[in-house]
C-alpha cells in the first residue's frame, strides 16, 4: 500500500510498505477515508522531535471504513464508518479508568524513552515517533488501529466525513483545553493560536459560557475564520501589544483563563522570537515558548494558563516567577480524547460546533508532501489541508 514517510529533516516521500496485519484479537484494520495534515507534524518533520526514524509513517488523524476485525472486538463490525483518537488507550489500566487516556500505562511499545525524556512514558500515539510508541501512522490507505473498542467510534448519521475527521484530535484538544482550563460561565478566556486546536478551544469557551473569548493569531484568513465561524473576537499580534490590549478588553485585571494552543514553534515579532529560534536551531532548548511566555504576563492573577500546544522538552527563560507570585494556576496535557469524542460528535449532529470549515484545502496522498509544504507555509490561505487515499 502506499503511506506518507518521515525520510530525514524536511524530506517526506510517497512509498509503498507493507499492508497492516492484525497483531492483537483487539485490533482492526480501517482504511482510510480521509487524513489531514497537523501542526505537531511540523514539529516532526522539521527534526524537534527526537526518535524519529527514516520510513516512519507519519499522519494521526483520520476517519475510514473498518475493513477487518480482531475476534475480542465487540463495537465495531466490516462495514463501520469510524473516527480514531489519535491516541491509543488500553481502556483498563489506572489512568484510562480515571479518563486520562493520554497517560495510558500499557500502549507505548517503547517504555523507557519517556522515563528518560519526562519521567514517565506516555500513551502510544499513531505515526509520532518511537518515543510515543512507534505505531505506524495514519497517512496511508490502510492503518491498523490497536485496543479498537476504546478508541474508534461510530460516526453517526448525520455527521459527514469531514466534519467527523477533525474529531480525531484537534477537537477534542480544544475542548480539553477549555474544560480543564476551568473555563465557567462569566469568566473571559484569552486563547493564543487560530489554528484549529485553538479555533476549537475558543469555541468550547464560548459553549461553556465564558462572557468573552479573545484569540490571538497574526494570519489575516485564520483571524477573519476564528471571528466568522468561532465567535470569538480576535487580536493581530503584529499590530499592537498584546498584553496592554487585553488588560484594556478586560478593566485592567487580564483574562480569567489563557489558553496556549501554538506549541514549541511559536512566532513573535520580538526581539526574543529570535534569541529562542537561534537557541533552538543550534538545540540549546528543544522549544521556543513564545505563546506560553506571554500568556503567564497577560494572566490576571489567581488565573488558569493551560497549555495545549506541543512540547518536547526544556525551554529557557520560563517566567516562574510570575506564576508564583501571581498565584497562577499553570495546567498542560496532551489530549485524552476518549472522554470527549462521543459528546463532540453529539454536538456536531445537534449543530452545536462546526468542524468542516477547518478543510480549507484538499489533496490525494499522493500529493501529501506538498500538501505539507502548503500548511508550513499558510499558503493561500491554509488553516488544514485534507488528504484523501485518491483524488
Amino acid at each position: 500500500m502506499k503511506a506518507l514517510c518521515w525520510e530525514g529533516v524536511n524530506k517526506l516521500s510517497v512509498e509503498r510498505v507493507p499492508d497492516p496485519v492484525l497483531l492483537s484479537d483487539q485490533d482492526v484494520i480501517v482504511r482510510l477515508v480521509a487524513g489531514t495534515t497537523c501542526g505537531s507534524d511540523l514539529h516532526l518533520i522539521g527534526g524537534y522531535i527526537p526518535f524519529m526514524r527514516a520510513g516512519d509513517v507519519i499522519g494521526h488523524e483520520f476517519v475510514g471504513e473498518v475493513v477487518e476485525v480482531g475476534s475480542a472486538v465487540r463495537r465495531h463490525s466490516v462495514g463501520d464508518r469510524v473516527v480514531v483518537c489519535s491516541f491509543v488507550g488500553c481502556g483498563r489500566c489506572w489512568y484510562c479508568t480515571h479518563d486520562l487516556w493520554s497517560l495510558c500505562d500499557n500502549t507505548n511499545t517503547n517504555p523507557g524513552i519517556g522515563q528518560a525524556l519526562f519521567g514517565a512514558d506516555t500513551a502510544g500515539i499513531f505515526g509520532y515517533s518511537h518515543a510515543m510508541g512507534g505505531l505506524r501512522g495514519s497517512h496511508a490507505e490502510y492503518v491498523r488501529v490497536p485496543f479498537a473498542d476504546y478508541g474508534a467510534f461510530a460516526i453517526p448519521d448525520g455527521v459527514d466525513d469531514t466534519s467527523a475527521l477533525f474529531v480525531s484530535d484537534s477537537v477534542p484538544t480544544g475542548w480539553m483545553g477549555a474544560d480543564l482550563g476551568g473555563v465557567k460561565p462569566g469568566d473571559v478566556v484569552a486563547v493564543w493560536g487560530c489554528g484549529a486546536v485553538g479555533q476549537m478551544a475558543a469555541r468550547a469557551a464560548i459553549l461553556l459560557g465564558a462572557e468573552r473569548v479573545i484569540s490571538i493569531d497574526r494570519i489575516p484568513e485564520r483571524l477573519e475564520m476564528t471571528e466568522r465561524y468561532v465567535g470569538s473576537e480576535v487580536i493581530d499580534y503584529t499590530s499592537t501589544d498584546v498584553g496592554a490590549e487585553l488588560r484594556e478588553r478586560t478593566g485592567g485585571r487580564g483574562p480569567d483563563v489563557c489558553i496556549e494552543a501554538v506549541g514549541m514553534e511559536a512566532h513573535s515579532d520580538g526581539p526574543m522570537h529570535l534569541y529562542d529560534q537561534v537557541k533552538q536551531q543550534l538545540r540549546l532548548q528543544t522549544d521556543r515558548p513564545t505563546a506560553v511566555r506571554q500568556a503567564v504576563h497577560a494572566c490576571r492573577k489567581g488565573g488558569t494558563v493551560f497549555v495545549l500546544g506541543v512540547f518536547a522538552g526544556a525551554v529557557d527563560k520560563f517566567p516562574l516567577g510570575a506564576v508564583i507570585n501571581k498565584g497562577l494556576t499553570l495546567r498542560g496535557a496532551q489530549m485524552h480524547g476518549q472522554r470527549y469524542i462521543p459528546m463532540l460528535l453529539d454536538r456536531i449532529a445537534a449543530g452545536q460546533l462546526s468542524t468542516s470549515h477547518l478543510a480549507t484545502h484538499s489533496l490525494s496522498l499522493d500529493e501529501a508532501p506538498a500538501a505539507y509544504d502548503m500548511f508550513k507555509h499558510k499558503s493561500d490561505g491554509c488553516v488544514r489541508v485534507v488528504i484523501r487515499p485518491g483524488r
